[in-house]
């Protein structure tokens, strides 16, 4: 494990806002590994659910989007997502993978024609957040 990426702007609110839902954080960030290729998902995360004897497990992959084009920011946040998610059925397969957005950004872009035809086409799962509040907003689906 070399060349970990460094920690997104909301890395840790992120973190505190699952904490306060209840989330053990397990690896900040998730080592993913194929072919010799070194992959770094920013959390990974369990929450016991009181209905069931296993755990839930997420990874939470967080983007600021604040560069100067939201849709380069967009094309990078979902290849990254897609490039995770193939790999983590393979490797974390009873691991679900979320993107992690400020809740500006969600009614920006995501609320838009064009963020809700990803959320349905490319089944991206998110995690809506509070970063003032440090508080999860929503989760899609």
């Amino acid at each position: 494990m070399n060349n970990i990426p460094s920690k997104d702007k909301f890395h840790d609110v992120v973190k505190h806002s699952l904490q306060k839902e209840g989330w053990t954080i397990t690896a900040h960030p998730l080592y993913l590994e194929v072919g010799g290729v070194d992959m770094y998902v920013d959390l990974a995360a369990e929450q016991v659910i009181a209905a069931e004897r296993d755990g839930r497990q997420i990874a939470v992959e967080i983007k600021s989007f604040i560069g100067p084009s939201e849709i380069e920011d967009l094309k990078n946040a979902l290849g990254q997502f897609i490039l995770y998610r193939t790999v983590m059925l393979n490797t974390e397969p009873d691991r679900e993978l979320y993107l992690a957005i400020r809740q500006v950004t969600f009614l920006e872009l995501f609320e838009e024609p064009i963020g809700k035809l990803l959320i349905e086409s490319e089944h991206i799962q998110l995690i809506v957040f509070n970063p003032l509040a440090e508080e999860i907003i929503r989760w899609i689906p």
